[in-house]
């Protein structure tokens, strides 16, 4: 066979010589900006010579602190064409965090968005490596800051040469990206993507019965670009010419109803906050979404009463998947088999719900604490452990948690699911998550998702708290409606849920919030939860 190597070059050059008239759509701080692949390819060309004029080498890290935006696109392909490794730092995390992941991973030059500037500002004496600072924005000009030494992004293109011949020998094992995992304990951990990994995650995200995204569809990552690569979507859209349409700085639901509605977008992918904001937007103001084909969900489990919103009042269905940093991320996807179209609603409603069937490619298995593979009926539960071309086979620089997690060739997730005869993963919980109550576990994530059906609920969050007798029970903090606010009780939700569920899983306590702490990736905070309502306890 011959020897080709996989790098996301050859996804680059597919996107030039066939969808040079294809458009990329940006929502920029002046107003909306359009150009197309070909111009895409030309602007990729000129930043990788001035990535070489700033004098990075192969292997170095080159980070971007930045939005869903054309640039941050341009940066996914340039950064490792030339052979340095992309390196994504998450805009939400704690200065602690940032510059702890800026100086572990030893980044040379950090590309920053100008809205953006002042969270390097504040860490900038703290962050050892850094050389160059490369400010982002619409125009030329540089704004006042105490960075150094600092350059426009816009003005070092505009100076560059518009050709660059990108290697054709580049290691396909070798470093293309890099992104760290939102820790809730200890530091981040860093994965490493390969070039490899991205080209056969992209394949893989290509076929049908996962994304199946081609060249007519218009997609919209709303996850961010920071966090896991944005879901794989920019690398998978862009070899296939597929218009993409970047959101930009901070977006609110009515931006992205907008954008949805006059960009025609048909496929796009967040978390469920962003579906339930967007839901709450629809539910006072029209938009046309007749375009979309699908949602994309993952992050957590959407609640059921979501999906069923989304299909009844907005004619666009939520499609669960599942992924973790660690896995580049796509590991699951459900969509339903044919033979289950003459199911009735609710039995396909209950294989909707669940994170679905795992991604060509990979091997999953559900084992329990001896290792031993659980039955395959949907009920017993066990932890998920993952293989393949595309999950990382250890953690930056961290060798000791590298052989905790992945030391037998298999990443374990500590995610507790089951899987039935069909095939199809659903998560119950983290392992920290999970209630352990007089010996049985109780999903704190079935827990919420009945609350949320609930129509006086906007959001709920169950954790455990001690109990003396059975160990642990579950507590629930329920986010009212805004109309429900100063009417809801503790007994309204108890009943709701006395017929959904058995009484041994039943809330002990009932509490209501304003709000829901989230993590930077818009994950529900339980460990915030814990500190708050639970001495002690984290």
């Amino acid at each position: 066979m011959m020897n080709y190597p996989l790098t996301t070059n050859s996804i680059l050059k597919r996107a030039k010589m066939l969808y040079g008239k294809k458009e990329i759509v940006c929502r920029d701080y002046n107003g909306m900006f359009r150009y197309n692949y070909a111009r895409f390819y030309e602007r990729v060309c000129r930043l990788a010579n001035v990535l070489k004029g700033l004098g990075v080498q192969p292997g170095d890290r080159v980070a971007t602190l930045a939005w869903n935006s054309h640039r941050h696109l341009e940066l996914y392909f340039a950064i490792p064409g030339i052979g340095c490794v992309l390196h994504t730092l998450n805009l939400r995390l704690f200065q602690e965090q940032l510059i702890y992941i800026i100086n572990h991973a030893e980044d040379s030059v950090i590309f920053v968005d100008q809205d953006l500037l002042p969270l390097l500002e504040a860490i900038k004496d703290k962050i050892k490596t850094v050389r160059h600072f490369v400010i982002m924005s619409d125009t030329k000009e540089i704004p006042g800051t105490s960075l150094s030494p600092v350059y426009s992004y816009e003005d070092l293109l505009d100076k560059a040469p518009s050709q660059y011949e990108f290697p054709t020998d580049l290691d396909e094992w070798s470093a293309a990206a890099m992104c760290y995992t939102t820790a809730t304990t200890g530091d981040p951990k860093g994965v490493v993507y390969t070039h490899r990994a991205i080209f056969l995650h992209s394949m893989a995200c290509l076929t049908a019965d996962m994304m199946g995204l081609s060249e007519r569809d218009t997609v919209m990552p709303i996850v961010p670009m920071f966090h896991a690569n944005a879901w794989g979507m920019p690398f998978t859209a862009t070899w296939t010419g597929t218009k993409q349409v970047f959101p930009g700085a901070r977006p609110d639901p009515m931006v992205l109803c907008q954008l949805i509605q006059d960009e025609k977008v048909t496929l796009s992918a967040g978390v469920p906050t962003i579906w339930m904001g967007i839901l709450q937007v629809l539910e006072k103001q029209k938009f046309d979404f007749s375009s979309a084909r699908g949602f994309i969900n993952g992050g957590s489990a959407a609640p059921l009463a979501l999906m069923k919103a989304y299909d009844e009042k907005v004619g666009v269905p939520i499609i669960h998947a599942y992924g973790m940093t660690e896995t580049t991320p796509l590991v699951t996807l459900s969509r339903t088999k044919s033979y289950m179209d003459d199911w009735s609603l609710e039995q396909q409603y209950a294989v909707r719900i669940k994170q679905g069937v795992v991604a060509p490619g990979l091997e999953i298995r559900v084992v329990n604490d001896r290792g031993e593979d659980v039955p395959a009926d949907g009920k017993t539960m066990g932890e998920l452990i993952i293989r393949g071309p595309w999950i990382a086979g250890e953690y930056y620089k961290n060798p000791e948690k590298s052989k905790e997690c992945m030391g037998d060739g298999w990443l374990h997730t500590n995610d507790i699911v089951t899987i039935d005869e069909e095939g199809y993963i659903y998560i119950c919980d983290r392992t920290k998550d999970l209630i352990k109550s007089g010996g049985e576990w109780i999903s704190s994530v079935d827990l919420e998702n009945t609350i949320m059906a609930h129509p006086m609920v906007a959001e709920a969050a169950v954790i455990a708290m001690p109990h003396e007798k059975w160990d642990e029970r579950p507590m629930a903090c329920v986010v009212p409606k805004p109309e429900y606010k100063d009417s809801i009780k503790e007994e309204d939700i108890i009943d709701f849920l006395r017929d959904k569920m058995t009484k041994w899983m039943l809330p002990d306590k009932v509490i209501f919030i304003d709000e829901i702490p989230k993590t930077s990736v818009g994950k529900f905070n339980k460990k915030e939860l814990r500190q708050k309502y639970i001495p002690g306890k984290a």
